[in-house]
């Protein structure tokens, strides 16, 4: 039964740490790229975001923590990237090895 209730308390701690993460880069984000990326305004999702790390700590429900969990993968699999899209974030390991600042180092080969 321990090795039970320590999983769960595993599963506790990083549907936390993915709610805080999630609210934080929420509040990173400008409000105008919100509305540019055609998603929920900033406030929106700080208060959705917001409830889910107060029911990660205050609430032991499961069923409340889980939707805090849809909620924050939500943002991190639609909101984020659309954010970071309009924000004219770059993903890193794109492009080949020889490109430099203003192209390939290479000649265009």
């Amino acid at each position: 039964m321990q090795g039970f209730a320590g999983f769960m308390w595993l599963l506790y701690l990083a549907m936390l740490a993915m709610a805080v993460v999630a609210f934080v880069m929420a509040a990173i984000f400008r409000e105008d790229a919100y509305r540019a990326a055609d998603k929920q305004n900033k406030g929106f999702w700080l208060i959705i975001l917001g409830v889910a790390v107060a029911v990660n700590l205050l609430v032991p429900m499961l069923f409340l923590q889980l939707a805090g969990l849809v909620a924050s993968i939500v943002f991190f699999v639609d909101v984020r990237p659309a954010l970071a899209q309009v924000q004219g974030h770059r993903r890193r390991g794109r492009g080949s090895s020889s490109d430099g600042p203003y192209g390939p180092w290479n000649g265009g080969r």
